[in-house]
């Protein structure tokens, strides 16, 4: 399991604003930040921000904190961040549809053919020594993006998420 989706499990809400940025990702990174005991949180860096306290049980638990808190915070608001997410998605889809733009689709296809290229590479043939660091850092941006294209094109599991939390709440009733 990659370390986002760990991430997106542990600290839900947190993750889903830090991931959006704008005003919402500075919020999201101030909470992690308040919670860890450190003034400012560059919110680029949250990740490493973020995986260097999981390492630290009190952290950790400041952590989980924040990110209810951070929710209630959202919910007092208005902010919907599953709302605004899905409407960020849709409308990219739409612009899609009207614009009949072909380079989403030919960014999609290049990054599953150079992903799948690469891994096939690797496993056919030994890992240089000079460029060992720099290809695996390729294989895991090429990875990262071909999960984000797989999500744009197919749905994300946020959606099976929310109607998971649904059909629970339906059946306590």
């Amino acid at each position: 399991m990659a370390f986002n989706d760990v991430m997106r499990k542990a600290f839900p809400f947190i993750s889903m604003a830090a991931s959006m940025g704008g005003p919402v990702g500075v919020m999201a990174a101030n909470a992690i930040g308040k919670a860890i005991g450190v003034d400012k949180v560059d919110p680029a860096k949250l990740q490493d921000v973020i995986g260097t306290a999981m390492a630290n049980p009190d952290q950790l638990l400041a952590l989980k904190k924040a990110d209810n808190d951070f929710q209630v915070q959202m919910e007092q608001l208005g902010i919907n961040l599953e709302e605004i997410d899905e409407q960020d998605r849709a409308s990219a889809r739409q612009r899609e549809e009207v614009v009949k733009d072909w380079t989403p689709k030919v960014l999609a296809y290049g990054v599953t053919l150079g992903f799948f290229a690469v891994l096939l590479l690797m496993f056919m043939h030994s890992i240089p020594d000079t460029g060992h660091d720099v290809l695996l850092v390729l294989v895991g941006s090429l990875g990262s993006a071909w999960i984000a294209i797989m999500n744009y094109y197919f749905g994300s599991s946020s959606g099976s998420a929310a109607k998971t939390q649904i059909l629970a709440a339906a059946t306590k009733k």
